[in-house]
């Protein structure tokens, strides 16, 4: 019940985002009949400007949707982004960023929609992100779209990112024409996934994203100084947040190991959570924009659409429920079905900390050790404690791990601590992995923790996923040591004999790029003089892993 003020910036003038203009028309094209700047009036009388594509031969078809801020108007510029595999000549001139490739599925009997949200461009209204009048207008949309002349009633959703946030919120919902859904790599809880990093505020992606869905005629949300101003889990957070458990559309939910700081564990609790009865996961370990337009996807993403908009029985009903991709190395490892998510024979297995030897060992140490690190300098990463393991024989980790640790600040009452789970090959070489959408050097999974923010929601947390309650800070006195648990996001790594997994713990981002746009970075944290961590003796410092079986 808590109120808050939503704080406004001013829009960048549609024009500068070299949109051209309102200017209904109906044309030919492609095979197409493409209907432009459409106005659709929502509830409260306000229009939004949507573009339609429909086959050109007469009759009623299902409707894809794509709802988001970036522009239908706009081309595919992968480019922009840099080491994405993909190429900007290698998409049509009607496909959009994250979403659907309208000649294609009109080609296959489906209708594509692509929205200008409330507030976006030249769209009515202000532009507010997963907000309960953002959840009215998509709403209103698919409700518009479902009862069309040219349509056959049912409505599904599609896309990457903000495509997929979306799609959490509408969907517990339940609008009776929108009849399944397709999130891929969406975010669903926005201050722990998003802006707000175990606690530690994110100051990078954030900017760059808001100055890309600045384009407006009215005024736009804030949310970087909203997040400024909220930095605690509370209301405005609550708000973006779907109520996952309302949803019981069918869904094809696709994440990847590689998001790590993104949108990995929201789409994964995303599955988790849903309580709909057809709901399939897959995860896999390349990037997340290649792996959604790769033909044999394409195909899939149409053939859950085709048995849940057009009504056809095809074997997507005896589709695994869940598929894996178990990692060896950059885009080297095998998919694996299972019947439930984390797989229920996973063996958890604790690997105790040794600050003396920087290793990691299955039986507790008896004499206590300390290792430190100074943490003045965000740029200087030779800082840092390192414990590793080595492997004797084959070992699979899968799932969730959790990193306890006994800490103290030596020159602060916080402490902003990041996590980095890396694999060691048998010469000592890191094992790199894709990362983050664009790289190819990244880790096996991340953690962070702001260690004010360690109190635990008993309710929600399990053995091997802490949750946080991030409603309050609980500041360390003068050479106190307490216990933190940290949340390493989901990740599946095999291990051959002789390789080794390393943890590294560190005052500031592990896997930055300072160089480019798209990354995510902490660099506003409170650290100051050095990190102590204890282990041994009654400092039961571990870190739990996931073993999965070997058959």
């Amino acid at each position: 019940d808590q109120k808050f003020e939503m704080i406004f910036r001013n829009a960048v003038p549609p024009a500068k985002g070299d949109c051209p203009g309102l200017n209904p028309r109906t044309e030919r094209a492609a095979g197409m009949i493409i209907d432009y700047d459409v106005a659709v009036p929502m509830r409260d009388g306000a229009k939004i400007y949507i573009d339609i594509y429909r086959p050109q031969t007469e009759g009623k078809y299902p409707v894809i949707l794509g709802w988001g801020p970036y522009g239908k108007f706009g081309r595919v510029k992968y480019s922009a982004l840099g080491n994405t595999d993909l190429n900007d000549e290698d998409f049509n001139e009607y496909t959009k960023f994250e979403a659907a490739d309208p000649i294609y599925w009109c080609r296959h009997g489906y209708i594509i929609i692509n929205a200008d949200q409330r507030g976006s461009w030249y769209s009515e209204g202000d532009l507010t992100f997963m907000s309960p009048q953002e959840v009215d207008d998509c709403y209103d949309l698919i409700e518009w779209a479902g009862t069309q002349s040219w349509s056959n009633g049912k409505v599904g959703m599609h896309g990457v990112s903000y495509l997929a946030w979306t799609q959490w919120k509408v969907a517990a919902a339940n609008p009776p024409h929108l009849a399944a859904i397709n999130p891929w790599e969406g975010v669903s809880d926005f201050y722990r996934e998003f802006a707000t990093h175990g606690g530690i505020p994110e100051t990078s992606f954030g900017l760059m994203w808001q100055n890309s869905v600045c384009y407006s005629t009215t005024r736009v949300e804030d949310f970087v100084e909203m997040e400024r101003q909220h930095p605690l889990f509370d209301a405005y957070w609550a708000g973006k947040n779907a109520d996952l458990s309302k949803i019981t559309v069918p869904a094809l939910i696709v994440a990847s190991w590689t998001d790590h700081g993104l949108h990995n564990r929201g789409t994964i609790e995303g599955f988790r959570r849903i309580a709909s009865k057809d709901k399939w996961l897959i995860v896999h370990g390349r990037k997340k924009w290649w792996h959604f337009y790769q033909k044999e996807n394409v195909e899939k993403q149409r053939q859950f659409f085709n048995r849940f908009l057009k009504g056809i029985d095809n074997h997507v009903k005896d589709w695994p429920k869940i598929a894996l991709e178990i990692r060896e190395r950059h885009y080297v490892g095998n998919l694996r079905t299972e019947k439930e998510w984390p797989p229920a024979r996973t063996q958890y297995s604790k690997l105790f900390l040794n600050a003396a030897g920087g290793k990691l060992g299955k039986a507790a140490f008896k004499r206590h050790a300390q290792a430190h690190y100074r943490v003045n300098d965000i740029n200087d990463k030779t800082q840092n404690a390192r414990f590793e393991c080595l492997f004797e024989k084959r070992t699979e980790l899968t799932g969730y791990m959790k990193l306890k640790l006994w800490v103290q600040a030596d020159g602060s009452d916080d402490m902003d601590v990041f996590i980095a789970l890396e694999k060691i090959d048998r010469t000592g070489y890191i094992v790199p992995f894709p990362f983050f959408g664009n790289h190819d050097d990244g880790p096996v999974a991340l953690g962070w923790l702001r260690v004010s923010h360690r109190e635990l929601d008993k309710d929600k947390s399990t053995p091997y996923q802490p949750y946080h309650k991030h409603e309050r800070e609980i500041k360390l006195k003068p050479e106190e040591i307490v216990p933190v648990e940290i949340e390493i996001w989901p990740s599946s790594t095999l291990f051959e004999r002789g390789e080794k997994l390393r943890v590294v713990v560190q005052g500031s981002d592990i896997y930055f790029y300072p160089e480019e746009m798209h990354t995510n970075a902490h660099t506003a944290t409170v650290n100051k003089g050095r990190h102590i961590i204890h282990t041994g003796g009654k400092y039961d410092s571990h870190l739990l892993v996931p073993v999965i079986p070997q058959s």
